[in-house]
């Protein structure tokens, strides 16, 4: 059955592509999850835009988190916390902490745009980079330093 992509499928296409597939596949899957619709020319002219739609958005999306990305990268967070013998933390700063003082800051970012690897454990200055955008990036400064 050939059918037209209303969004992107992993191993499948991308949105506004052509495929072919089988009949039950489209049937049970890509048809009611609204994944896709038969390739007939009036469907063909609603996809494509659909997908102009979808690029102005996308491209919009860019744009913002361009401009976050520059205000962001003079950011430096400062976090105060307890240490043991040999400047050891007692706990560690997360994605999520990092979250919290940059909405403290005004800035709204989700924690899971917050790209660690690991929780903060060590003191000094780490670099931390935001995933903004799919295409954008942005690194802020945290500084960790023991509490008084």
């Amino acid at each position: 059955m050939e059918l037209i992509l209303r969004e992107d499928v992993e191993k499948l296409g991308s949105r506004g592509a052509l495929i072919k597939v089988a009949d039950g596949y489209a049937r049970n899957f890509l048809l009611p999850k609204r994944l896709a619709v038969p390739a007939t020319e009036s469907n063909k002219k609603i996809v494509e835009q659909e997908r102009e739609a979808y690029l102005r958005r996308e491209a919009k999306a860019a744009g913002d988190a361009q401009d976050l990305g520059r205000l962001m990268s003079n950011v430096t967070l400062t976090f105060r916390q307890r240490v043991g013998e040999n400047n050891h933390l007692f706990g560690s700063v997360t994605a999520k902490d990092i979250a919290e003082a940059l909405e403290a800051q005004k800035y709204h970012i989700d924690r899971r745009k917050i790209q660690l690897d690991e929780p903060i454990r060590t003191l000094g200055e780490h670099k931390v980079t935001l995933r903004l955008h799919k295409d954008v990036a942005s690194e802020i400064n945290v500084i960790v330093e023991p509490e008084q």
